[in-house]
């Protein structure tokens, strides 16, 4: 973390690579994405690293209670889901897998979009219960820092639009906070439409400064006004100069300067702007004497800065200056375990006092998650407002999303998956007890077919059979 002013060090994480770190872990987690009936309630998040099975059912509110006595350590989670039976479904630890299994339930198990009695989970995998979705992580990068459980629906959200269940970017966010106060340059990298101008108007009202943020559209800044429009000019600086005008980074001054689309300013302008951010001061066109601003200089750009660097279209200098803090945002379809917490946020905005009331039904909530969004959370927030104005009665269906995002999904959910036989049929009641002692048995012997056929009183031949209808891999267990 870095407060104070100066260029300071780039602090990044703009990849797995930088997510991970010494004091972080892998844990498997279970999130829940989205509540159907109550849309506008916002998730939450469940580790999985110290409970041997979690067991889902209905409850009067949502809860989450941990039970480590005895020799199975359980996660008890309910639901307010009237849909959901009293038990409906678990998740148990077999060997370094999780495996999902319906208890009986009276509306069934629906994992990426079909209906399964028991299967072994993948990563990213889907689970529907009853109108609550859940998704299934393997592996999410924690730290000790992070907690345990994080349900959203408890969270006061003084700023939205820095809440995440994903917890690498939720440290970043953390660090973005913690800098807000200082005059720390901040750089916000991401592709279009992943809310980096949301990002900055929060810093800025975090940062308390009383002045205004004041954007500047850097791609779109004519070459002839360049200088009238960022330092102002004095009334008879030149013809039609009738009054002093302040330029846009006076108008600044003890606020935010937010520079978007940096990563497209001309080279010229790239010189301009670095001797403001070293001298603090402009010089107004016609003014004999410079004017001293004090702002707050945060930049964004889907561009890659240093390849530019590279290539001689952005200067290096200037990038050392404004890269103080470097946060980069994912897109969406790289943090789908946010796509119900965008929803929720995005309601209550596009449609308050009316959010709580909405309704998403299942099928759309399942393009929700299918979908790619190559345009990011500007394409969600669109996509979201033009079906609510379409369900007249606040009920969103999937015909109500645009034809281009139902024919991208058209091919349905269904993946095959490790559980599932060849031909993509659920698993049986049998099958699923044989897939489970197969899977304890690998685990035991560390892959070996030879020991889990002995240990069965089975013919290798027969494990091996199983071994292809299951699509298990043996050496996945050798580690």
């Amino acid at each position: 973390m870095h407060s104070g002013g100066g260029s300071g060090s780039t602090i990044s994480v703009g990849d797995e690579r930088a997510f991970r770190s010494e004091d972080t872990f892998l844990a498997p987690t279970l999130f829940l994405v989205i509540d159907c009936g109550r849309p506008a309630t916002r998730p939450a998040r469940y580790s999985l690293a110290d409970v041997d099975a979690v067991e889902i059912g209905r409850g009067t509110a949502r809860s989450a209670v941990r039970d480590m006595a005895g020799s199975k350590r359980r996660l008890v989670l309910r639901v307010p889901d009237h849909r959901v039976s009293q038990a409906h479904a678990s998740v148990t630890r077999v060997g370094d897998r999780w495996m999902l299994k319906d208890a009986g339930s009276k509306n069934g198990t629906v994992r990426n979009g079909v209906a399964q009695a028991s299967a072994l989970l993948e990563d990213g995998d889907l689970l529907e219960l009853g109108y609550t979705f859940f998704m299934f992580r393997s592996a999410v990068s924690m730290a000790d820092s992070d907690p345990i459980d994080l349900d959203l629906a408890e969270h006061s959200a003084q700023f939205p639009e820095l809440l995440t269940l994903f917890p690498p970017l939720g440290r970043k966010l953390t660090a973005l906070e913690s800098v807000a106060p200082s005059t720390l340059p901040v750089m916000i990298l991401g592709e279009t439409g992943t809310g980096k101008e949301q990002v900055a108007r929060a810093l800025h009202r975090m940062s308390r400064r009383h002045g205004a943020m004041v954007p500047i559209n850097c791609g779109s800044l004519p070459a002839n006004l360049i200088e009238s429009e960022l330092f102002g000019y004095r009334k008879g600086a030149f013809s039609g100069a009738v009054e002093d005008r302040p330029g846009l980074i006076s108008a600044a001054d003890h606020g935010t300067l937010f520079l978007d689309e940096i990563g497209d300013m001309p080279l010229a302008t790239q010189v301009t702007f670095l001797r403001v951010l070293q001298e603090r001061e402009v010089l107004p066109i016609g003014a004999r004497k410079p004017i001293a601003v004090d702002f707050r200089a945060v930049a964004a750009t889907h561009r890659d800065l240093h390849a530019r660097v590279a290539s001689g279209e952005f200067r290096g200098d200037l990038l050392a200056r404004i890269g103080a803090f470097t946060l980069t945002l994912p897109p969406l379809r790289a943090r789908r375990e946010d796509l119900g917490l965008l929803v929720a946020t995005m309601l209550h905005r596009i449609a308050p006092g009316d959010a709580e009331r909405l309704v998403i039904r299942r099928e759309a909530a399942r393009l929700l998650f299918r979908y790619d969004w190559p345009f990011n959370i500007r394409e969600l927030e669109k996509s979201l407002s033009a079906a609510l104005h379409l369900a007249g009665d606040g009920v969103i269906d999937a015909k109500h999303f645009p034809e281009s995002m139902v024919s991208a999904c058209a091919g349905g959910m269904t993946v095959p998956t490790v559980g599932e036989e060849r031909g993509g049929r659920p698993l049986t009641e049998d099958d699923a007890l044989r897939l489970e002692q197969l899977i304890a048995l690998f685990s035991e012997h560390r892959g070996n077919i030879s020991a889990v056929a002995r240990a069965m009183g089975k013919p290798r031949v027969q494990v091996q059979r199983w071994i292809r209808r299951y699509r298990l891999d043996p050496k996945a267990f050798n580690r």
